[in-house]
């Protein structure tokens, strides 16, 4: 398990937008994040009526930055490139509202391609073992 502080200085979601609280496993392609801060009233994502499931799609593109930093890091680079998240596919969502949730939220990435120019990924975010939402998710690093 790789704790919040080991690989948060990596990526530029900082404060209470790093949505993630560890990495469980993480390997080439794919990685294994949990977050337990969904339930947060002060959540930065949350409206009035709760943190809604679409807000997923971020815990998602955030373990890809966390992925890709990892494997920068493995390759001696100290952070990723910057990048932008450009689109969000067959998004599916299976929940409304997941700030009711108890627990933990377990999110998964697997990165289907990258090259220097960018990369997608498809992503699964899941509570207890049941699918919350599910997708895929395409960045681009721009050029310096």
């Amino acid at each position: 398990m790789l704790p919040k502080t080991d690989w948060a200085p990596l990526i530029p979601h900082g404060g209470s937008m790093c949505l993630l609280d560890a990495v469980l496993a993480w390997d080439p392609r794919t990685i294994h994040a949990v977050s337990a801060g969904h339930v947060r009233m002060e959540h930065p994502l949350r409206s009035a009526q709760g943190l809604h499931a679409v807000h997923l799609a971020e815990y998602g593109a955030q373990a890809m930055a966390v992925h890709a930093a990892l494997l920068a890091r493995g390759e001696g680079g100290e952070t990723v490139r910057p990048g932008r998240l450009v689109s969000l596919r067959d998004v599916q969502l299976f929940e409304e509202y997941v700030d009711r949730l108890d627990g933990h939220l377990d999110v998964h990435a697997e990165c289907l391609y990258a090259d220097d120019g960018g990369a997608q990924y498809a992503f699964r975010v899941e509570h207890r073992g049941r699918l919350l939402a599910s997708g895929r998710a395409a960045v681009i690093h721009p050029p310096s």
